[in-house]
């Protein structure tokens, strides 16, 4: 049985733990609601009146719709007097962990004659245009959730429809029952689908307090920590609601103190991709396609499964690549390391939100700018192309073998110089633990050309729309990305901790070679003059990849693309990452002697079967999605090619060069291996893969990663080119 109270039955397997809070879990658990206040995580109550009147006036205003369209559709007075549309709340303003300034997401449900194109996104988003109070309106109809933001009295809202078969909408109108979904198109189950999960979940956890001051955290803790953007492939506001649910069910009776430290626990040693579930999956009686990856093939290419309780229950973590999966599991690897030594050393909370410095953890990097002719063509193009990123982390995995990994920032960066510009950053590695003979070439021109012709075939393409897409070294990084435009000074080098195996050593090199405006290290003084290199100071200059040549945005001189020609001995097409682990039956799960939960321990509590009874682990294949694959069958260079002009290719070359290093303790003395940081940014995107995004600035940078020294050699021989 799971965990119980007052009768209601939580989770799918028995709780890992029934005990109580102890004294110091109860001044811990005020510490971190003192911390998370200090950060201003909590709106104040005037500002949680104003919402509620925001959302007093929307519900106005689509019920004065809703009256409109009935006359329009030629109903009589009475049809039109009972004429109603509802307004429902979904998201973190729902499940109330929303802070100051967040959009409400909300779902307005009308009726069968009250079309979604024609009314809704017509007549409805007329009326809001002729409304004083409202701004900044931005309609997205052909999303895969169509949605129209804009501001209400100054408050974001996303506002989602939902038409529901019924000539008249009760004001008691209950969503959460499955027979809402009889008749309903595609587009309004997924429209509904956010509110019912939602509820679902407060309906869950055993303790909503306690749940919601932990997702506060842990929201504010994956910002800090640049894994919070569902849209670029790592965790969403639902995704982090769910991960927190379970661990409430398994620790029903603690404080936010211990559910926080055992978030880490378990996640740290969850065998993916094996999912995470709050309830039983229900097949319904509606046959609406469920996540099943027995039956259904492309739920077996999902690599971090978190699934949705509400009918029908599917994978609400889809975007996650091996990429951000090994970037996410190290932070919570960190996160752990962090929790034990707080408890040692009876630490702050301080070091645990600590931010990642992104543009100090790599040596390599893809740069993509975009610009446009206006706001509102930049709005939209930067929606575009965000949405595209991941397909171009997935491509390099997919034709590097997964030995070149790519670290996408969550945000956007803003150069003021330029007008309609922003700029996205993959930092870029070998895997970690393969050798330099496995991995030491890789040609992505091609995947960057692909990328760039898939982009170009956005259907709303305007004159002005432009990107570019480069290879740069770490001391290329441009100075508006940080904060004040100023790039901070490089510190002394320092013995930098890794969570690395004690035989390991990190190090890589970029060979890139191009004709024209690149410096080509080529010929018989190249050795020489590499390990002259590979003994200078790292702060010692070196031939740059590129010399930007400013023309509009258009930066020539580098491209990066896929890759042709797999590394020697790599097969490019075999199974990846499979887990090939077999489940175990279901069993009361204990903590050992010293805390920790044993691997078998997760594996059982991973490996329940919602729907059969006992669910068998299942292998994961290389992830290419369907969309992946429609993307390589239909590789365009029109729309975009009308403006992008063709640069100089260039093969970016990954060669290792030895780079040691050491483990040693933080400050509190505790922990060991701790991991370098790896983001800055803290934003909040949209929980829903809806462009476009807000743009966000980064703070400050920080902790450096091992020392990876760079050369460059060109292909030059094979073209005729020199030096």
């Amino acid at each position: 049985m799971g965990s119980q109270k007052n009768g209601q039955r939580f989770g799918i397997t028995d709780p890992i733990s029934l005990a109580g809070p102890s004294d110091y879990d109860v001044v811990k658990t005020k510490e971190l609601e003192e911390f998370l206040a200090d950060a201003g995580l909590y709106e104040s109550r005037e500002e949680a009146i104003r919402r509620e009147e925001v959302l007093g006036r929307l519900d106005q205003i689509v019920k004065m719709w809703v009256k409109k369209v009935s006359r329009a559709r030629g109903l009589n007075e009475q049809l039109v007097h009972e004429a109603n549309a509802k307004i429902f709340t979904f998201g973190s303003y729902r499940l109330g962990v929303h802070g100051p300034g967040a959009d409400i997401d909300t779902l307005c449900v009308g009726p069968r004659y009250a079309d979604r194109d024609e009314d809704f996104f017509g007549e409805l988003k007329g009326m809001l245009l002729e409304t004083p109070d409202v701004t900044e309106l931005h309609p997205v109809p052909d999303a895969h959730v169509p949605v129209m933001g804009f501001k209400l009295y100054g408050v974001s809202i996303d506002l989602l429809y939902a038409r529901l078969p019924l000539l008249v909408i009760p004001d008691d109108l209950d969503i959460s029952q499955d027979s809402i979904l009889q008749n309903a198109d595609d587009k309004t189950v997924r429209s509904l689908n956010g509110c019912r999960v939602t509820d679902q979940i407060l309906s869950l956890v055993p303790n909503i307090q306690n749940f919601r001051t932990t997702l506060r955290c842990m929201r504010f803790w994956a910002k800090r920590r640049g894994v919070y953007s569902n849209v670029v492939g790592f965790l969403g506001g639902i995704n982090w609601a769910l991960l927190v649910a379970r661990i409430c069910q398994l620790y029903p009776n603690a404080l936010p103190n211990m559910l926080v430290s055992r978030f880490f626990r378990v996640y740290s040693q969850w065998r993916w991709p094996n999912p995470v579930m709050i309830c039983a999956i229900e097949k319904g009686s509606l046959g609406l396609e469920i996540w099943d990856p027995i039956k259904n093939f492309k739920d077996r290419n999902h690599l971090m499964p978190i699934i949705t309780p509400a009918y029908p229950s599917m994978n609400s973590s889809y975007n996650v690549s091996s990429s951000t999966l090994w970037i996410m599991t190290e932070e919570f690897k960190r996160g752990h390391n962090i929790c034990e030594a707080m408890v040692l050393n009876n630490g702050s909370w301080l070091e645990l939100f600590e931010p990642f410095r992104f543009f100090e953890a790599y040596k390599n990097y893809l740069q993509i700018d975009i610009v446009a002719e206006c706001d509102e063509d930049l709005m939209n193009w930067k929606g575009w192309v965000e949405s595209r990123i991941r397909y171009l982390v997935l491509k390099i995995e997919r034709y590097t073998s997964k030995l070149l990994q790519c670290h996408p920032h969550p945000g956007n960066f803003t150069d003021r110089s330029k007008p309609f510009h922003c700029s996205y950053f993959l930092g870029l590695q070998r895997k970690e633990g393969v050798s330099v003979n496995e991995a030491k070439t890789f040609d992505i021109r091609l995947t960057v050309e692909e990328f760039k012709g898939n982009i170009g075939s956005y259907i709303s393409w305007k004159p002005g729309m432009d990107i570019n897409v480069t290879h740069i070294k770490h001391r290329e990084i441009p100075a508006f990305v940080f904060p004040g435009g100023i790039r901070p000074t490089r510190p002394t080098r320092v013995i930098v901790e890794e969570r690395r195996a004690p035989d390991t050593s990190v190090a890589s090199s970029v060979d890139a070679g191009t004709s024209n405006d690149v410096n080509v290290v080529d010929g018989p003084d190249y050795d020489s003059r590499k390990r002259k290199r590979e003994d200078d100071d790292d702060l010692t200059k070196v031939t740059s990849p590129k010399h930007l040549v400013n023309d509009g945005l258009s930066i020539s001189g580098v491209s990066v693309g896929a890759p042709t020609i797999a590394p020697k001995g790599v097969n490019i097409n075999s199974p990846v990452g499979k887990s090939g682990v077999k489940a175990e039956i279901i069993e009361q799960n204990n903590e050992d002697t010293s805390g920790q939960l044993v691997p078998e321990e997760i594996q059982k509590l991973a490996t329940a079967d919602p729907i059969s009874g006992q669910y068998e682990s299942y292998q994961s294949f290389p992830q290419q999605p369907e969309e992946l694959e429609e993307l390589d069958d239909s590789i365009q260079d029109k729309n975009l090619c009308r403006t992008v002009k063709e640069s100089n290719m260039v093969s970016t070359t990954i060669e290792e060069v030895t780079s040691s290093v050491a483990i040693s303790n933080n400050a509190t003395g505790a922990i060991s291996g701790l991991q370098v940081n790896r983001s800055l940014e803290e934003l909040e995107l949209p929980e829903l893969d809806v462009p476009p995004p807000r743009a966000s600035h980064a703070t400050a940078a920080g902790q450096r990663k091992p020392m990876i020294r760079i050369s460059f050699t060109s292909l030059a021989k094979s073209t005729g080119n020199t030096t």
